[in-house]
């Protein structure tokens, strides 16, 4: 299900690093030989076998990263952002997989369009990447896609993500036709007739601004309802990028009655509130909106718990001629691959909000296990998907630093703490 441009495996080792794989257990000073891109040998004072070394004295390796919600606009807006930019940029932030949104020009929702983006990544890829088909035909919300075909073409999952599937008996139909399949659906919940026409969240900001409002309420209660569908069929669900305290609510209730259902959480969204509007930047402008403290600190909590299980950066590339607008006039979205680990590092663990290790799992285990992919693991006989991190680093977010064809990062002009050194990614190195 995760296609990339095929490489020889490479040799190196890693000499002296802090090993950190909180699922494997460990968490020691070691050295890690990766032959043929192989993990070979994890202990103390390993022979280097004249491979390549890295000196990892004081930094950290780590399973690398799974970021199962992004956009490669490929096909329709190859200006914003392409399957080689965008892997690109994701093994510059430490990924070794990504999962590619369908909500293209034309909608992923044929085996036609499908089948043009594995052949696409096997020429061009970096890093895996897997893609994402379709829930209804063009998005539209009317009819069901032909999931079966789909998911024998190489679909990993089905969304329409971007929009709402609003008809409750459609969604009911999906979730028993993806049982089928054996693919997850991966929702968007909105109801439209809440947000409809709202830019932020509903709040003193909003009121204050002036802008329309996009209640917490538009997203929870479609949760609530997708949940209790996906209960009543005994299927499972996953949604997409949650921002509001009402949503977790929902989802730690599912869970403790025995719902398989996950959550996912941005890095925006778990930094930042609607207070960042006042800016009037329109890099902070993204559906769902940025809410109001109280919804961070739940998204945080259910982070730290497990309640939600992964971290994806919902990374949505635009035109700089289309963000360089008036706020209300902007599209949603923002970048995210690049700088994911730096800002949660900096934002989150420093501070002590969160453990490094708690942050390191959802990045990459907890993603990898959601939708069924092999899990990055440090361990003898795993293939290399490996992430070397300088957390006393800094980076200093400047437009002209990114791999992605876009810009609109929300962190333009900020200092962060924390760098991706090196990623191993399919058994090659593919940055650093």
């Amino acid at each position: 299900m995760l296609w990339t441009r095929e490489r020889p495996g490479d040799d190196v080792v890693f000499r002296g690093a802090r090993v950190l794989d909180p699922v494997e257990g460990i968490d020691a000073t070691l050295d890690v030989r990766v032959d043929d891109g192989v993990i070979a040998v994890v202990a103390q004072h390993v022979d280097a076998n004249e491979h390549r070394v890295v000196d990892a004295a004081g930094l950290v390796l780590a399973p690398a990263f799974v970021d199962p919600h992004v956009h490669l606009r490929t096909p329709g807006r190859e200006d914003e952002e392409t399957i080689a930019s965008g892997t690109s940029a994701a093994a510059a932030g430490g990924y070794c997989a990504i999962l590619a949104m369908p909500n293209t020009d034309p909608v992923v929702d044929s085996t036609a369009t499908l089948g043009s983006l594995v052949e696409t990544a096997k020429r061009e890829a970096e890093i895996p990447v897997g893609f994402l088909a379709a829930i209804t035909r063009g998005q539209g919300g009317e009819e069901l896609t032909e999931m079966g075909e789909l998911a024998d073409a190489g679909a990993v999952a089905f969304s329409d993500d971007g929009v709402p599937v609003a008809s409750a008996g459609l969604m009911r139909r999906a979730l028993q036709y993806a049982s089928v399949t054996g693919r997850l659906l991966a929702l968007h919940c909105e109801e439209t007739t809440l947000s409809r026409g709202g830019h932020v969240h509903e709040g003193s900001v909003a009121a204050e601004l002036g802008f329309a409002a996009y209640p917490s309420v538009a997203e929870s209660v479609m949760v609530e309802r997708d949940l209790s569908l996906a209960a009543y069929e005994e299927q499972p669900l996953h949604l997409l990028h949650l921002s509001a305290a009402e949503s977790v609510v929902a989802l730690r209730r599912a869970r403790e009655n025995g719902s398989r259902a996950s959550g996912e959480v941005t890095p925006h969204h778990l930094v930042l509130t609607d207070e960042a509007v006042r800016t009037l930047d329109p890099n902070v402008k993204m559906n769902p909106p940025l809410r109001a403290e109280r919804d961070r600190f739940a998204l945080l909590d259910a982070l730290r718990d497990g309640t939600i299980e992964a971290i994806a950066t919902d990374h949505a590339p635009h035109a700089r001629h289309e963000k360089d607008v008036p706020f209300e006039a902007a599209p949603f979205g923002v970048t995210g691959l690049e700088t994911a680990f730096a800002v949660l590092y900096s934002e989150l663990v420093e501070p002590g909000l969160l453990p490094l290790a708690t942050l390191l799992e959802r990045l990459s285990a907890g993603p990898a296990r959601i939708f069924g992919l092999e899990r990055p693991r440090i361990a003898a006989g795993a293939p290399a998907n490996l992430v070397l991190l300088d957390l006393g680093a800094l980076t200093h977010v400047t437009a002209d630093g990114f791999r992605s064809r876009s810009v609109n990062s929300w962190l333009l002009g900020r200092t962060l703490k924390g760098r991706v050194a090196m990623t191993v990614a399919a058994r090659t190195v593919v940055y650093g």
